[in-house]
């Protein structure tokens, strides 16, 4: 056994994305105590700049201390007893998740289809709701990462709302590469991921639960079927006041003691949403949409076309269709891992073979990666 040492590759598929040498560099800091006063200090840091990422002024925004897919089972697992009945859009993979989270917290899911490709209908939601007016939640993917595909937030918060539901957002792949704004548009309760447009490693779940989230989840009837997601105990640690820890620093900070956070996991989150701020929300999307139009001219110039329309088409996961010429698109994208050191995304469920998933997140989103993937395919397509 020797050290691992991986050879470096360009990603460019639905994530992870490219992890700036900043990062990694912060990564690499001295660990320190999970109550250590210093690094209480950058927890509150880390709070205030997904705040600014999220655009809201939520205090219970944090941090989960594992990938998204246990941001989505937080949302899911607080805001659920057994019984509810949950509105579920899917319109690909991830909206599917949903439906799994909210059968295993022993709720009733209403699923709302829509076509793989497709946004959610807010037609279909509104009709849905006026037949299930004892729903309590309405769930949806706001960039569904299995086809690149925008939903109207704002609209379908705005019926939820209409309707007395809570709202559940899939942000993973929006947050940093297209707009996120929860208190303008009356999100309850989203949940993202590090790995996609904030180019920090995978590992984190950012959070926020808006005030009626917090209310629902303070009249719950029935214990959190997870400990380590039951934001009540969590809270201890992110927000306190508690003086019940067996560490001197953490009375001194009101926190107490509930899991031991991936330090330097954290590290990095708090340098990448540095990042973000310095580049400006407004910069950083229009980052990502200058270059997504430099790849779709390259990729049509070659005979690609988009799954997604371009009114909600994601810039940062461009979804194209495999061209008939090919015979073996894995052939192909193996090539390109092994022998032009890039990574693209297969397709996923029904659209496996059929797609190409090709991701500009976060640092990924540069004219160097532009011109390396059109390079690498043209010279592979022949």
């Amino acid at each position: 056994m020797k050290p691992f040492h991986p050879t470096p590759k360009t990603l460019m598929g639905p994530g992870p994305s490219d992890v700036p040498a900043r990062i990694l560099e912060a990564m690499a800091r001295p660990t320190v105590g999970h109550l250590d006063p210093q690094f209480i200090t950058l927890m509150d840091e880390i709070k205030t700049l997904l705040r600014f990422a999220f655009q809201t002024e939520n205090a219970l925004t944090f941090p989960v201390s594992a990938p998204g897919s246990a941001g989505m089972e937080t949302c899911f697992v607080n805001l659920i007893e057994p019984g509810d009945t949950v509105v579920v859009c899917v319109n690909g993979v991830f909206g599917g998740r949903m439906v799994e989270n909210v059968t295993r917290a022993g709720a009733t899911a209403v699923v709302i289809s829509d076509d793989w490709g497709k946004p959610v209908d807010p037609q279909k939601v509104e009709d849905t709701l006026k037949a299930h007016p004892e729903a309590k939640i309405l769930a949806f993917v706001h960039a569904e990462t299995s086809t690149g595909v925008l939903s109207d937030a704002k609209v379908l918060c705005t019926l939820a709302r209409e309707h007395d539901c809570l709202t559940i957002v899939d942000a993973v792949t929006s947050l940093g590469g297209v707009p996120v704004k929860v208190d303008e548009w009356g999100v309850d309760a989203i949940y993202s991921g590090t790995q996609k447009c904030l180019s920090v490693p995978p590992g984190l779940s950012p959070i926020s639960f808006g005030p009626r989230a917090i209310a629902a989840i303070e009249a719950r009837v029935t214990p959190v079927q997870s400990w380590f997601l039951d934001l009540s105990l969590v809270m201890n640690y992110w927000e306190g006041p508690r003086s019940n820890s067996d560490s001197g620093s953490a009375k001194k900070s009101g926190r107490s003691y509930h899991h031991t956070a991936p330090i330097n996991a954290m590290y990095a989150l708090h340098e990448g949403l540095l990042m973000l701020h310095e580049e400006g929300l407004e910069a950083a999307f229009a980052r990502h949409q200058t270059q997504h139009e430099a790849l779709r001219e390259g990729l049509e110039a070659l005979g690609f076309s988009f799954l997604v329309e371009p009114d909600y088409r994601l810039p940062q996961l461009n979804t194209v269709c495999i061209p008939e010429r090919v015979t073996d698109e894995a052939a192909i994208r193996k090539n390109l891992l092994e022998k032009h050191d890039l990574e693209i995304g297969a397709g996923l469920g029904a659209l496996a073979g059929k797609v190409w998933r090709i991701g500009l997140m976060g640092a990924s989103a540069c004219p160097a990666n532009v011109e390396q993937c059109l390079g690498a395919l043209k010279q592979e397509l022949g």
